[in-house]
């Protein structure tokens, strides 16, 4: 009414009226809104603000990864729960990524191991290098103890070969495994396991059973944990080599082994130190060796290199794009091409690059057509004492770290 008539306002005596004091009634009449019942306080997350949007934007991410990763790598050090509101804040930040149930069951200790691949996952460098992998993927069912594994390939030998790596990382073995239809040890006929990965089993002492391919209630806990490997996907454009998607691999790994598992409400690693006292002792090394010596199929790169490992070694030029065998034994790596050995090479650890000088020369041939052989081995010993110094310090390098 006051602003209506244009009249000047008496405060005293509205204060008197409306027993407030005149000044208060003066302040909100002059356009005051009260306090804020906010304040613009900045987050700790802020500064990750891009790095977020991006990575929420891959398709398949989750939060979960996304914590992971930002814990990992960027020393976030904040909790779970901040970052899940900071996003809620941000209606443009939204995972990419539809939730799924899956339905649990329980077994006794040393009962069941659950096997599956995680299939052809694709991951970029940051050099814009597409790599093409799979996890060999182990989840005890009692504790929920789990191991991943990468794994180029998906032939029978690579899961024969991944089993048994995965028996020794646990320490001893089952009373049975569970997998679903797996089209390298199941007939494509009649849907039974193969002569083959039956033999395996009579040896390694298991009963090997099979499930309905993607149901839940039957292989369960091995799906939800595959979902973990979607914590590979922030990692896009962050790594440069094959081995070092392994080393995020095996930080997952201990990760997903060290979260309180929901059902039981403990961590798997915790849980596993009661259930491996309930695991069937490994066979005699005869008899794991005849598996673990089986080979593997590697594909020739354009550097005449092969990945083993983690670690690249070399062939000659004329195998470029083929696709070989190789076989490890007595810590020494032995290439086919079918029944035929090319080439064999010392196995060591810290050796990232491993070319033979005569493998080298010839590369080195095809592209510098214009120098005679004397300048061109002198070059590949050059380049080859350049290339161990490059691996080492990068190795040195990555343990100060």
């Amino acid at each position: 009414m006051i602003e209506t008539f244009e009249m000047k306002p008496n405060f005293t005596y509205l204060g008197k009226k409306y027993d407030l004091d005149p000044r208060t009634i003066k302040k909100y009449y002059q356009g005051y809104n009260g306090k804020a019942t906010t304040r613009a306080k900045p987050s700790m997350l802020d500064e990750y603000k891009d790095i977020i949007k991006e990575k929420l934007s891959y398709k398949g991410s989750k939060v979960s990864s996304l914590y992971f990763f930002l814990k990992n790598e960027k020393e976030y050090g904040g909790s779970y729960s901040t970052l899940t509101y900071y996003i809620r804040k941000h209606p443009d930040m939204k995972s990419n990524t539809k939730n799924e149930s899956h339905v649990r069951f329980e077994t006794k200790p040393g009962e069941q191991l659950q096997f599956d691949w995680v299939e052809n996952i694709k991951m970029i460098n940051k050099y814009g290098v597409e790599f093409e992998f799979n996890i060999f993927s182990t989840e005890l069912s009692y504790s929920r103890m789990h191991h991943f594994n990468y794994s180029k390939y998906k032939t029978r030998e690579d899961v024969l070969n991944n089993l048994v790596g995965t028996f020794k990382f646990y320490g001893g073995v089952t009373e049975t495994v569970l997998t679903d239809n797996m089209s390298s040890i199941v007939n494509t006929n009649d849907k039974k396991f193969c002569k083959e990965f039956k033999s395996f089993a009579k040896d390694m002492g298991i009963k090997e059973k099979k499930c309905k391919v993607r149901h839940p209630y039957t292989k369960g806990k091995v799906e939800v944990r595959n979902k973990f490997m979607k914590w590979l996907i922030p990692y896009n454009y962050e790594f440069e080599t094959e081995a070092d998607i392994v080393e995020i691999i095996k930080k997952i790994n201990i990760e997903v082994n060290n979260r309180i598992n929901n059902t039981t409400g403990m961590k798997p690693i915790l849980l596993y130190e009661k259930e491996k006292e309930y695991l069937t002792p490994l066979p005699n090394n005869q008899i794991l060796e005849q598996y673990m010596n089986l080979s593997i199929q590697v594909k020739v790169q354009n550097t005449m290199l092969i990945n083993y490992k983690g670690n690249q070694y070399s062939v000659p030029k004329k195998y470029i794009n083929k696709t070989l065998k190789v076989k490890e034994f007595d810590n020494k790596l032995y290439i086919y091409d079918n029944t035929e050995l090319i080439i064999s090479h010392d196995i060591v650890a810290n050796k990232k690059i491993n070319y033979k000088e005569q493998h080298y020369i010839e590369g080195l041939q095809s592209s510098l057509k214009d120098k005679n052989i004397n300048e061109i081995e002198e070059l590949a010993k050059k380049n080859l004492e350049l290339l161990d110094n490059l691996t080492t310090n990068r190795k040195k390098e990555n343990n100060d770290k």
